[in-house]
């Protein structure tokens, strides 16, 4: 990275809304903090050899990524996400969630909702059971393919 890329960024940085940026390449690591309404400070190190991989943060830290599942009983069976959106359990606010842990399921019965760019999916079972368990709160972000109930099949 050199002089004008610099520049370049501290530019970006001090019109944008962003807090805090940190960028490191092989060799390069760039930390750049906004402080009200005075110019960005810098520091720049350079670094032997990279410890991991490119890095792009901001200064609202990401969640954590969630821990690995553990693995399941064979007679279990995991509802997943087929889509990012924010997950609802029941059809509305006044009424009562589409499952609950001890509900029997069959293939095509709505287990949740996924609001995915003002859309609302419907998320249907695709096995018969009963759910076991509920792995997510009520409307809150889940991603593709994020576990969402554990079912124990018929």
């Amino acid at each position: 990275m050199d002089t004008k890329e610099i520049q370049r960024l501290l530019d970006y940085i001090a019109k944008s809304p962003l807090a805090e940026v940190s960028i490191e390449t092989e060799g390069l690591k760039v930390s750049v903090k906004k402080h009200g309404e005075a110019a960005p400070s810098v520091q720049v190190v350079h670094t032997p050899a990279p410890a991991v991989a490119p890095v792009a943060a901001v200064a609202a830290a990401a969640p954590a990524a969630p821990a690995a599942p553990a693995p399941v009983a064979d007679n279990l069976y995991t509802v997943k996400s087929p889509m990012i959106g924010t997950i609802y359990l029941a059809p509305g606010p006044e009424k009562g969630n589409y499952v609950e842990v001890g509900s029997s399921i069959e293939p095509g019965k709505t287990v949740c909702m996924i609001e995915a760019m003002k859309l609302f999916n419907e998320i249907d079972a695709e096995v018969s059971g009963k759910i076991v368990k509920i792995l997510v709160d009520n409307a809150t972000p889940v991603e593709f393919d994020q576990p969402l109930f554990l079912v124990e099949k018929a």
